[in-house]
């Protein structure tokens, strides 16, 4: 049996459930302190630069900016709320709208692999333990390295950017949200 946590199984460029982070600014260590916060608020296993090779094939990679610039994608693995490692990933837009965005993802192959449900025959695909998972790390990740906006669902890093929403959270939501607002971050789960 495949498992989850599988590099060579994941299928690192087809669809991807993930939290996508517009960081709020487009230098090294603004982004290198989100890309920390994540990969420790997920509890990632690991920092690889071969999606194609298992991590027991290849040598750690560090957990850095230059890294994922080298590489493209950093992979990893990490511990789902039901027990499973499952593969992730985190990859970067830089620049785009004068602000970086963060993306940190697990593939529907590796979902798939898990039994983890994810479509509801909506356009979009929708997960609430998924969800909810990412929207735990996303918090905690804020508490380490503040952050414009979180995004999470299916393919949703940069389907809006932090002057859209202005800091409110949007009443319907076809995705989940994590917006700043005096301080804080707040948690609008998808509901439309």
């Amino acid at each position: 049996m495949v498992s989850p946590g599988s590099f060579r199984h994941a299928s690192w460029s087809s669809s991807s459930y993930g939290l996508g982070i517009e960081t709020g600014t487009t230098d090294d260590a603004g982004l290198q302190a989100v890309l920390g916060a994540v990969w420790e608020a997920a509890g990632v296993q690991g920092c690889f630069g071969d999606g194609d090779r298992e991590p027991e094939e290849q040598e750690p990679v560090p957990l850095t900016v230059a890294a994922l610039a080298e590489f493209g994608r950093l992979h990893g693995r990490a511990r789902m709320p039901a027990g499973q490692w499952m593969a992730c990933s985190c990859t970067v837009v830089r620049g785009g709208g004068g602000s970086d965005w963060l993306d940190f993802d697990i593939p529907l192959s590796a979902l798939d692999l898990a039994g983890v449900a994810y479509g509801d025959g909506r356009p979009f695909f929708r997960s609430a333990v998924m969800d909810d998972w990412l929207a735990a790390i996303g918090i905690a990740s804020f508490e380490r390295a503040r952050f414009s906006l979180g995004v999470i669902g299916w393919e949703v890093s940069g389907t809006t950017d932090a002057a859209t929403v202005a800091g409110e959270m949007p009443p319907k939501r076809g995705i989940g949200y994590l917006v700043p607002h005096d301080g804080a971050l707040h948690y609008g789960a998808a509901n439309d």
